[in-house]
């Protein structure tokens, strides 16, 4: 008997039930007009899926509808050579409102019957960033009544997590959960998972998981517009309903599998290069992809002031329409969308359609609406009003995407063209590229870009953003800005009457007790630790977050120990005149008494030292804490209310070691402005003082060269013994400080105080290049150009890598993925020198390959295994099990 059982048989709840075959598979309905909508990609030039598949031997095999519904396209990645790409999504193909919509309403209609009227009235749906935000919202339409969720990518400040998981093969990976209801998910209901394709399983099992474990539910239903699962795929599904005592169901518009010859990757890969290497060209300048084509050029005016009643001119070509959405009215489901929503924006819509129909061009017979990113279902619904509003016009939808894909323009291939322009919305991972396919060379006579107002930014008025690339390719563009939701803030948690005074040495750390006070709770006597390969299958797959646990403590050997030293003789003096310069910084421009608050734990060996010059050469006796703060999770808010209650906060300098890419530069900005909003507490400065900042992320540094810091070559044995911090729900609550533990037991090893006072040897020595160096840096231009963020992006699709995450640079962070992760090659400048040799030392210890590159900006950049598991083998990665 096969491993999944036939929805309609009865048998145990604990199961996974496929329900894929409903209805006629050949079609998509078309729910607004009753008629018959073909999809399919064919058309009279053929499946768009014919090129990769000609030159590639890769084969789809499946239901009759799955070459309608999906065509093919190539990706830059080391696992995964092909890209499904979807016919009736309404994301990288512009396509009919009506199909779009119908595909995802249709798919609801089917899961209502399944669960019967109960089940259908007591549902959840949840939707996934980016690519299924709008095909979600459609499923709870077909439901009926379901209230409607959508992970998002985008932090809001002031909104609690309700939860979140991880997306391992996603060019971001990062999901949120971020109900405005924090009941929301709670209920015992079924819970609806919504994603645009079924591919490994491995995102829904995620997020059950995730989701499990904070409500338990009996019935879970996943709906997609393609299973592509291997058996092995659905059996992992299956053994974890059993595993979980819970019900999975599957509805799905079609089902198949991607056959794929031996040598693909590598062919792939080939291909890919080569194709964009001749497009490199027209790519950089946001044009279009392989062959870039100029549609609707002609006649390109700009719009008469007064025009149209609710239509302004804003500038050049690009005409702003007022909607006049509904106040207080969501703009999609990133916060929760009810009944009530819907009610609310099914009687808006006819006016707004209106207003969009008024402002479209005389004459336009072909017109795109284009959505963004997760902004799918408002611009979605807009277009499909539009399209009943002007029948004679042929109204299509698409949206932008972070996804980079190859394009070449070609009839059988599925990305004919590609726009390209910078993020617009200020994206909580930084600055990037983003996408817009299919829209150069489709001869539209007008596109309706429709953005929220978070968008709405001087990057997307730029001349190389959005709209300019826009204005390249159609005669008129149109502008419709939806106002971003925002949650009322929730009432101020009642905060505890103290808070635990820190710890201090001997006590907690081998730093003398007025080196620095910990604001950390002592977790000492948990047993935290686990394996790496563990930790790392962990993180990635999303069933743990690195803060939930520790790497077992490195024991160096003899001959690492010996490195450390001859690196601590040979350097010392060069972190002493880092240190010099970073504290004669901070003293000369944030105070003349800061309060050093150093991020544990790497920036506390430098706090320490700061606070020591500080009182070596102007006799200030500095107060100097250190504080967790976790990529992902925000700075301890305890810790905060702590130094507010008993210090000026204008007067807090944040330390750290040095920057690699930002990430916590940003993570840092992020946490005080939410805690800001939440406590009312103002006056933290999220401007980081560091040692070194080799990314150019920060204004305050004592150099910017990449070169070896001693205290990054071993763990707690050079930061008085201390772990990294914990954060884990069961240790830590509400009202305590992040965790972490004092290694009593490496006493013997510890060389926290050897470090500090070789450093603090070489200060009298280096005082007069100390001055030399403050006095040019204080009338230099300082502002970060943040080049490592841009490396990193760079290296990251260089390597087919597309997680930002698992890409580390920087002697230091390179010293950190050899100690602490799984790492999978080491990149190395070349003719670098002596700061390199404890990273060859441990490379050549973990097997691992140093690669010397030309032109790296970094000294050194340490690449995570990416998707590990601990059946991963090869350093190329492309053994990895999927």
């Amino acid at each position: 008997m096969s491993r999944s059982d036939d929805a309609h048989r009865g048998g145990e709840p604990s199961r996974v039930d496929e329900v894929n075959r409903g209805g006629e598979p050949s079609r998509i309905d078309d729910v607004s007009r009753g008629g018959e909508v073909s999809p399919s990609g064919r058309g009279d030039e053929g499946w768009s899926g014919a090129w990769v598949a000609e030159r590639l031997g890769v084969e789809l095999v499946g239901d009759d509808a799955l070459t309608d519904l999906l065509g093919l396209a190539l990706r830059r990645n080391p696992k995964r050579a092909h890209l499904l790409v979807s016919n009736v999504l309404g994301k990288h193909v512009p396509q009919s409102p009506s199909v779009v919509y119908g595909s995802g309403f249709a798919l609801g209609r089917r899961v209502r019957d399944l669960l019967g009227p109960a089940g259908a009235r007591s549902a959840v749906v949840v939707g996934y960033a980016e690519t299924a935000t709008g095909l979600g919202h459609a499923v709870a339409d077909g439901l009926g009544h379901a209230p409607y969720l959508h992970s998002t990518r985008r932090p809001v400040p002031g909104v609690a997590q309700a939860g979140g998981f991880e997306e391992s093969h996603s060019h971001a990976t990062s999901h949120l959960l971020l109900p405005e209801d924090p009941d929301l998910l709670a209920g015992q209901g079924p819970l609806v998972l919504v994603d645009d394709e079924f591919s490994t399983g491995n995102t829904v099992l995620n997020t059950i998981r995730a989701l499990h474990e904070r409500c338990p539910r009996d019935r879970y239903v996943v709906v997609a517009l393609v299973d592509m699962r291997s058996t092995a795929d659905r059996d992992r599904l299956t053994d974890f309903a059993t595993e979980i005592g819970t019900r999975v169901d599957l509805v799905t518009a079609a089902r198949g599998t991607v056959r794929l010859p031996d040598g693909v990757l590598e062919k792939g890969q080939a291909l890919v290069a080569r194709h964009e290497q001749g497009a490199a060209a027209p790519t950089e300048a946001g044009q279009s992809g392989a062959a870039p084509t100029e549609a609707g050029r002609s006649g390109a005016t700009a719009a008469e002031p007064g025009r149209h009643g609710s239509v302004v001119v804003e500038r050049g070509r690009v005409v702003r329409v007022d909607l006049r959405w509904p106040a207080g009215l969501p703009d999609g489901g990133r916060h929760g969308f009810t009944l009530a929503h819907r009610r609310r924006l099914e009687t808006a819509l006819p006016a707004m359609g209106a207003r969009l129909a008024e402002a479209l061009p005389p004459g336009a017979g072909r017109v795109l609406v284009l959505g963004f990113e997760e902004l799918m279902y408002a611009p979605l619904r807009l277009a499909r009003e539009l399209e009943q509003l002007v029948p004679p016009v042929d109204i299509r939808f698409s949206t932008t995407t972070r996804s980079p894909v190859l394009a070449v323009d070609d009839p059988g291939y599925a990305i004919r063209t590609r726009l390209v322009f910078p993020a617009h919305d200020n994206p909580a991972d930084g600055p990037g590229e983003r996408y817009a396919y299919n829209v150069a060379g489709g001869a539209f006579d007008a596109v309706i870009a429709v953005v929220d107002s978070t968008a709405d930014t001087p990057a997307l008025h730029a001349p190389d953003g959005l709209l300019a690339q826009l204005a390249q390719h159609t005669p008129h563009v149109l502008l419709a800005v939806v106002p971003s939701y925002a949650p009322a803030a929730p009432p101020a948690p009642e905060r505890p009457v103290m808070l635990p005074e820190p710890l201090r040495g001997p006590a907690f750390s081998s730093y003398a007790p007025d080196e620095v006070g910990w604001l950390l709770q002592d977790l000492s006597d948990v047993t935290l630790e686990a394996p790496t390969e563990e930790r790392e299958e962990a993180i990635q797959s999303g069933g743990a977050h690195y803060a939930e646990s520790l790497p077992v403590e490195y024991q160096p050997s003899e001959q690492y120990q010996a490195l450390f030293h001859a690196a601590l003789e040979t350097s010392a003096a060069r972190i002493a005149h880092a240190v010099g310069v970073v504290t004669e910084t901070v003293l000369a421009e944030r105070s003349p008494r800061p309060v050093l608050v150093s991020l544990a734990r790497a920036g506390t060996p430098v706090g320490v030292l700061m606070r020591r010059w500080a009182q070596h050469r102007h006799g200030l006796d500095l107060a100097h804490y250190a504080v967790s703060i976790v990529r992902g999770r925000g700075i301890d808010a305890n810790a905060l209310r702590w130094l507010a209650d008993r210090h000026d906060p204008r007067d807090v300098v944040f330390v750290d070691g040095w920057t690699g890419k930002g990430a916590i530069t940003r993570e840092l900005a992020a946490a005080l402005r939410e805690f800001e909003e939440a406590e009312g507490i103002t006056g933290f400065d999220p401007e980081i003082a560091v040692l070194a900042d080799p990314g150019s992320c920060v204004r305050t540094y004592g150099t910017r060269e990449d070169y070896l810091i001693p205290s990054a070559c071993l763990n707690s044995t050079v930061s008085g013994l201390i772990s990294r911090t914990v954060l884990r729900a069961d240790l830590v609550g509400p009202h305590d400080y992040h965790g972490a533990k004092f290694y009593r037991e490496l006493a013997g090893a510890d060389v926290s105080t050897t470090f500090l006072d070789a450093v603090a040897a070489h200060f009298d020595e280096v005082a007069d290049a100390v001055d030399a160096t403050t006095k040019e840096l204080l009338s230099a231009d300082r502002t970060p150009t943040w080049e490592g963020w841009a490396a990193v992006e760079r290296i990251s699709q260089e390597y087919g890598i597309h997680d930002v995450n698992l890409v580390k640079p920087g002697v230091g962070e390179t010293t950190r993925v050899l100690l602490r992760r799984v790492p999978w090659k080491i990149l190395a400048r070349a003719g670098a020198g002596p700061d390199l040799d404890h990273v060859r030392l441990l490379a050549e210890q973990r097997g691992v390959p140093v690669e010397e590159v030309a032109a790296l900006p970094y000294t050194c950049v340490g690449l995570i295994h990416p998707k590990y598991t601990r059946g991963a083998t090869g350093a190329d990665g492309k053994a990895v099990a999927l």
